[in-house]
């Protein structure tokens, strides 16, 4: 009976001239409703939105002489991906720097630096670079006399991939005049040599010395490194974004490509914390923006990474004895930071990456939710990687996003027990007992610290797999989660972590078409081959973004 209803609902709109732009058929269509299997189906779009999901036959009541049909082949039909947490335009800028992520020795990492100065001019700063000193023989930190010759006319400043430490030359040094009289700031350690001359590396807070001297990139480069980043997200299905730590100048060049009808990601973006009256002034003045650009809230640090040894932990470093990390500002600031953003109606998320920060921030959020009333506030952990049993079940409570990055388990699996023992790893990256609390899990790739690719991030979610080959059968295997759970995480899970679940994420009537088509079903193929799916086509806000070649 219910499906002669909708069959009868379903020709009376046709009838009254419901054609559709675009339909969507031949492959299981999962619409991120459930966690379940995708079915047999398809999918018709008109205007920009979804008309209507359901079998092939009533679906191909809404197809007319004009519109255009898309062939999924066999592969699944399913929302598109949300990226829950990147750095998008400074992706895009990477995409045209030196790509330091597999130098796999410090002397390839040495030649790559020089190759890439060799066609600059001379002034011109070398950033980016992503390296990961985690795969060199002893894990040695560079230093700025390793590369000061082969870069004699340029200033570098290359990012550890994590983000939280970097490596600037002799010549980087000179232009922020960093001395050795220099003193490390609150949140920021400058390592220094037997003599107490600053080796090159900055660690978090320390980056402003160097990030100060570093030229502003011209409006022109903004809109460059974003349209490179727009390209590289439709070819990986990746719909829309949450641009972590952006600036004034980004959100103008988000402007600027919407204005020219360029746009092809939804992008909400968290501007620094710190400047959280700036941006309610904005948003009062403005608004927040609208369904292409909007100020989503405001992001703010409690600590560092692991990697940079800057996380911030109850327990000491198990390789470090007696440091147990650090926090990028004082607690009391963060208290009063988040505090009067909330009081302004801001959404807030806060990165924090050991146990000792993730509590203090859960404790924050906590106080000012008593402090202020109830209201819907989907305060926001970004990364939540390292925690303590008794503050697990806190997110799914308090209805806190724990906003995580798979592919970082399966990075930091290879070296990260090291450094906090046996028995903190336990609940590490716990994406299974955070869903089994009730917690509203987003995912994200954290890029450029990570691939922006989606499917990469579910295979590292269901397979833990670290990339040494090391874990065959996962790196805290307890922690593994089902394909459904992770492309959950990556569609629904960021519209809800975004106040968008209304708009996007599920493929249902009414929402926008943002779908992707992968070439294959990750539901009926090995775990192991999850990684390997690409997207067939992109689809965002009705268009046809990416077809893949």
């Amino acid at each position: 009976m219910r499906r002669a209803s909708r069959v009868v609902a379903l020709a009376l709109l046709t009838a009254c001239g419901s054609t559709a732009d675009l339909v969507i058929q031949g492959g299981p269509v999962w619409t991120g409703l459930s966690t379940g299997r995708g079915r047999a189906g398809a999918v018709a779009i008109a205007d920009g939105k979804i008309l209507a999901v359901g079998d092939s036959a009533e679906i191909a009541r809404y197809i007319g002489s004009g519109t255009q049909v898309v062939h999924a082949e066999g592969g699944l039909i399913m929302p598109g991906f949300a990226d829950g947490h990147t750095h998008f335009i400074s992706g895009g800028f990477q995409l045209a720097s030196v790509d330091l992520r597999n130098a796999a020795t410090p002397q390839e990492f040495v030649r790559r630096l020089k190759e890439y100065a060799a066609h600059l001019k001379p002034g011109e700063w070398i950033l980016g670079g992503d390296w990961d000193h985690t795969l060199w023989r002893g894990a040695p930190l560079p230093r700025h006399d390793w590369i000061d010759s082969v870069t004699p006319n340029n200033p570098v400043f290359v990012d550890r991939l994590d983000g939280h430490m970097a490596l600037a030359n002799a010549a980087a040094m000179r232009a922020a005049k960093v001395t050795k009289d220099t003193r490390d700031p609150v949140g920021g350690e400058l390592p220094r040599d037997t003599r107490g001359e600053p080796i090159g590396i900055f660690k978090d807070n320390a980056e402003g010395l160097i990030g100060a001297a570093i030229p502003t990139p011209a409006p022109e480069q903004q809109d460059s490194a974003l349209a490179r980043a727009l390209a590289r997200a439709a070819s990986l299905g990746v719909t829309a974004t949450g641009n972590m730590s952006a600036s004034w100048a980004n959100l103008a060049a988000y402007k600027r490509m919407e204005r020219a009808n360029r746009m092809t990601i939804r992008v909400s973006l968290y501007l620094p914390i710190e400047d959280w009256h700036t941006v309610a002034d904005s948003v009062r003045r403005n608004g927040a923006g609208d369904d292409w650009v909007r100020i989503g809230g405001v992001k703010g640090y409690m600590d560092g990474s692991a990697g940079s040894r800057t996380a911030f932990f109850f327990e000491p470093f198990s390789d470090s004895a007696g440091y147990r990390g650090l926090m990028r500002q004082p607690e009391s600031d963060m208290r009063a930071w988040v505090g009067a953003a909330d009081s302004a109606g801001l959404q807030i998320a806060v990165h924090a990456i050991g146990d000792r920060a993730n509590a203090i921030i859960l404790s924050i959020y906590d106080s000012v939710t008593h402090a202020h009333g109830a209201r819907d506030r989907r305060f926001r952990v970004e990364h939540a990687q390292h925690l303590r049993s008794q503050e697990i079940p806190l997110f799914g409570a308090r209805r806190v996003v724990p906003s995580m990055q798979p592919y970082h388990a399966i990075d930091d699996g290879r070296w990260v027990e090291q450094r906090i023992g046996p028995e903190r790893i336990k609940t590490t990256y716990a994406f299974r007992t955070l869903l089994d609390t009730d917690a509203p899990l987003a995912f994200g790739s954290d890029w450029t610290v990570a691939p922006l690719d989606p499917m990469l991030g579910v295979y590292a979610a269901v397979t833990r797999r670290t990339l040494d080959g090391k874990n065959p059968g996962g790196w805290v295997p307890d922690q593994k989660i089902t394909v459904g759970e992770a492309l959950r995480a990556y569609t629904y899970g960021n519209a809800w972590a975004t106040f968008n679940e209304q708009k996007w994420g599920t493929l249902a009537a009414g929402r926008f078409a943002d779908v992707v088509v992968l070439d294959r079903d990750p539901f009926a193929v090995a775990p192991e081959s999850l990684g390997t799916i690409q997207p067939r086509f992109t689809i965002v806000g009705g268009k046809v973004v990416y077809r893949k070649q």
